[in-house]
């Protein structure tokens, strides 16, 4: 079965992203390059949200994008990406699936699928889908990559969560510039909130 994994970077104070969606606070670093690398070359399906996939497509296929990375341009570029939206028409970036309905259903059938080129699937920003496939126990890691800054507003990566879920840390990984990447397994039983 394919693993789910969310990989946001986060505030100490728990935002994804400034009220405005400003992502100016990120602590990038060349750690950090590379282990972004390394996840997106584990994984052949990235999931978004509607607004971070519109911000995405508005950045990955440009020249300003060419600037960065090659690697990590031609994976962002190029990998399977599905985006979750009641309002949407389309999803014109390079192998893009807009998926309306039934988003739960959908990736319980992403997950079982067995086609042996398929590897695990990971969600970037989009905290509506993260809180709603958490709620559903989809999610099966949690990968916060906590950047030593306080914002003091913005949109929390656990907005809408409607249960309570424990969960086990795995791993930590602490890079030069402060960030820390915390990975957990959530234990299986869920709380209504």
């Amino acid at each position: 079965m394919r693993k789910l994994i969310v990989s946001n970077l986060v505030t100490v104070d728990g935002f994804f992203e400034g009220p405005n969606q400003e992502l100016d606070w990120f602590m990038l670093n060349d750690e950090f390059f590379e282990y972004v690398k390394t996840m997106l070359n584990s994984v052949s399906t990235i999931l978004f949200g509607r607004i971070t996939y519109q911000q995405m497509a508005g950045y990955w296929p440009t020249s300003a994008a060419e600037g960065q990375d090659p690697t990590i341009t031609h994976k962002m570029n190029s990998l399977t990406k599905i985006v979750f939206s009641k309002t949407l028409s389309s999803a014109d970036w390079n192998n893009s699936i807009l998926i309306k309905e039934n988003i739960t259903e959908e990736i319980q059938k992403l997950k079982e699928s067995i086609r042996p080129w398929e590897k695990d699937m990971v969600i970037f920003g989009s905290g509506t889908i993260v809180s709603a496939f958490a709620d559903a126990g989809l999610i099966d890691e949690y990968r916060i990559i906590l950047n030593p800054v306080l914002i003091g507003g913005g949109n929390l990566l656990f907005k809408t969560l409607s249960t309570k879920q424990k969960l086990d840390l795995i791993r930590t990984k602490t890079l030069s510039n402060g960030v820390i990447i915390l990975y957990y397994h959530p234990k299986k039983h869920l709380w209504k909130l």
